[in-house]
């Protein structure tokens, strides 16, 4: 099922930006610097100006990553992609904004609380807000919060190595999208 939704979204995103490639004038490429600090989970995000106060935008998220040895195991790894617009109120990449996108998520976490591990796949939208520092022509801070909000399919096991299945389920799920501190860097 992850598979089939990931192909409907890749070409919604490329179409987006390629469609900007053709009739914007603005481009950005951006990390969020806290994401790496959740246990070095790697993005990227390219956006770009479709007008004086709107911008579309396609991220990925990736986190291979466990850490720990024995019943120290611990992880927080995923692959996610996004696509959505931006509304800047005064102009692109300055100043305050709002966005929403849709978003899938692959999971699989577990280990820093409880030995209980989860792992599944989350679609759903989001929603955040923040404000964009120019730093100078080129370079901008941002900073911002989001939700998101959805449907996730999951699988409980009773550790990350022992692969015991405790329970499985569908939910809707309601959690923080973004922290957002985020280095972007305009074309």
């Amino acid at each position: 099922m992850k598979y089939k939704t990931i192909k409907k979204l890749l070409p919604v995103a490329a179409g987006l930006l390629l469609w900007c490639t053709v009739s914007a004038q603005n481009y950005s490429v951006a990390t969020n610097v806290l994401d790496y600090v959740n246990l070095g989970t790697l993005n990227l995000e390219a956006s770009c100006g479709l007008g004086r106060q709107w911008s579309v935008s396609a991220g990925v998220k990736y986190n291979p990553f466990t850490f720990g040895e024995g019943t120290g195991v611990f992880t927080d790894r995923q692959r996610s992609i996004d696509a959505g617009a931006r509304f800047w109120p005064w102009h692109i990449y300055s100043g305050w904004w709002m966005s929403g996108k849709l978003k899938w998520q692959e999971y699989n976490k577990g280990g820093l609380v409880s030995a209980e591990t989860l792992e599944g796949d989350r679609f759903g939208g989001a929603f955040a807000a923040g404000y964009s520092f120019m730093l100078n022509t080129h370079l901008n801070l941002d900073i911002g919060l989001g939700l998101w909000s959805g449907y996730d399919k999951y699988t409980a096991y009773e550790c990350l190595k022992c692969g015991r299945v405790i329970g499985a389920g569908e939910k809707f799920f309601v959690l923080p999208n973004d922290i957002l501190l985020t280095i972007s860097y305009i074309f």
